[in-house]
């Protein structure tokens, strides 16, 4: 269900496997106790989410008012994400800003507006990733559900293997959160952890462009929407 990447007195940083859900539905055993019971901890708090497909960088808190401090921070959007994901199409923009509203379509599903009321913001970059598929590195600046699934099928290009935006079946939906970086008492922290577990993650191509974005932080990334270069 997870491996613990680091161990720290106020945090956990976990890599979620894909398929595990974070919450406890359908029958599916709770996260976060199973990582309790590895961690010693008598509780763990979700600091942020990671939908059931995704694997990847999750961080708990180990004590309530640690819980609180990065939360905030989250919220706040002090905290830098990157995530990685494979589309099974090419885009029509290698990279750019996705910007606009999110609202409710058919089922669970959500579609990007034209609207910037309350807009997703969504950079990315992409390569090749074999086979005419397409990697996705993306920096999502709002945290709003399924954005970047949304943010890659608005740019033509849906997540292989996820079953409500993408093109292509897979052994599993290819979004995986790469990386984190933030601030939290008095020091930077920085994890990244590449994807494992997906046979489309393990091309040379792609395994040889992630080794070009181990710091995603460095890159120069697409201006945003009324900022200046």
């Amino acid at each position: 269900m997870f491996d613990i990447l680091h161990t720290h007195p106020d945090f956990l940083v976990i890599n979620k496997h894909p398929g595990v859900s974070v919450h406890k539905d359908d029958g599916d055993v709770m996260l976060l106790q199973e990582v309790a019971k590895q961690s010693g901890d008598a509780q763990l708090y979700l600091i942020h989410r990671l939908d059931k497909m995704t694997s990847g960088i999750l961080l708990l808190g180990r004590n309530r008012e640690a819980a609180a401090k990065l939360s905030a921070n989250f919220a706040e959007r002090e905290v830098e994400k990157f995530y990685v994901a494979i589309g099974s199409k090419k885009p029509k923009k290698k990279q750019g800003v996705v910007t606009g509203d999110m609202t409710r379509s058919r089922r669970s599903s959500w579609k990007l507006e034209n609207s910037r009321e309350n807009p997703a913001i969504t950079q990315f970059f992409s390569a090749a990733a074999g086979q005419g598929r397409r990697l996705f590195l993306c920096k999502p600046h709002t945290g709003k559900t399924h954005q970047i699934r949304v943010a890659l099928r608005s740019v033509g290009s849906g997540i292989t293997g996820d079953d409500i935006y993408g093109n292509e079946p897979a052994d599993r939906g290819y979004l995986h959160a790469y990386a984190l970086r933030f601030r939290y008492a008095g020091q930077q922290w920085q994890f990244t952890c590449p994807p494992e577990q997906g046979e489309l993650w393990q091309f040379a191509e792609t395994q040889q462009v992630l080794a070009e974005w181990a710091t995603p932080w460095e890159l120069a990334w697409p201006v945003l929407p009324g900022k200046r270069k």
